[in-house]
């Protein structure tokens, strides 16, 4: 269970990590042609596919905040809350 509460929660940050550095590159006004900046981009829209457009704000930066920062939290809390689950025996 332990090992298995360890791959979860490092997805987890994982996951985050990646719509983190994706919000920076694109606040930043990162390369778009670039293929690093590209994979990100590609695996942050994956990652938040579920919540983009959830929320609309008229702001360019509040708009990507909570498109992918909103999962990243998301992210987050899930893997911490699976590493902090006790058997219930």
């Amino acid at each position: 269970m332990r090992r298995t509460t360890s791959v979860i929660s490092a997805l987890a940050h994982a996951a985050a990590a990646i719509l983190v550095i994706w919000i920076l590159l694109d606040l930043f006004g990162a390369n778009q042609d670039n293929p690093l900046v590209h994979w990100f981009h590609s695996v942050a829209d994956w990652l938040s596919g579920w919540s983009r457009g959830l929320f609309t704000v008229s702001h360019h930066i509040g708009q990507v905040l909570l498109d992918y920062g909103l999962p990243a939290v998301v992210y987050l809390a899930l893997g911490n809350l699976v590493t902090r689950a006790r058997p219930l025996s």
